[in-house]
């Protein structure tokens, strides 16, 4: 069984002043497996301004503890439908970066409702793991990748 290995995962998302928080929070939770300690999640709100004034806050999570790192890898890729993995294959390497990070962005209301679908949108939940590959170039994170996700 080909297992993925991340430095750390980070999620992200956005409050906009129209949003109930609580359910902006419960979306995000979606991603987030239970056997995670909270003492493994590392969450902060910032508040800022938008384009028009309008006031955002900005939900940030990170795990970085190498067991919690663990389970959210098995977690999430439980969460991908087949018709996601084959959109994340197609498109593999738009999702990773020059330093090695894998990009997901998933729909933000269908997360609030339990259910995790991939979304290229604005109003979304993007997840952000730091894959651990050797040598660490983009190429080797792509493979790493590919390798778990055809598993």
């Amino acid at each position: 069984m080909t297992k993925l290995r991340a430095h750390h995962i980070r999620l992200t998302t956005f409050i906009q002043a129209t949003e109930d928080e609580d359910k902006v929070l419960e979306a995000i939770a979606t991603f987030i497996p239970e056997g995670i300690d909270d003492d493994d999640i590392l969450f902060d709100i910032d508040e800022t301004t938008g384009f028009f004034g309008n006031p955002i806050k900005v939900v940030n999570v990170e795990i970085k503890r190498s067991k919690a790192v663990r389970l959210f890898i098995d977690y999430f890729k439980e969460l991908l439908s087949e018709e996601d993995r084959r959109y994340l294959l197609d498109h593999l390497d738009e999702k990773v970066d020059e330093e090695g990070t894998f990009y997901v962005r998933f729909n933000k209301q269908k997360a609030y409702l339990g259910e995790s679908e991939i979304d290229e949108g604005s109003d979304v939940v993007q997840v952000r793991i730091k894959v651990k590959a050797f040598p660490m170039r983009k190429e080797a994170v792509v493979r790493a990748v590919r390798e778990w996700l055809e598993e």
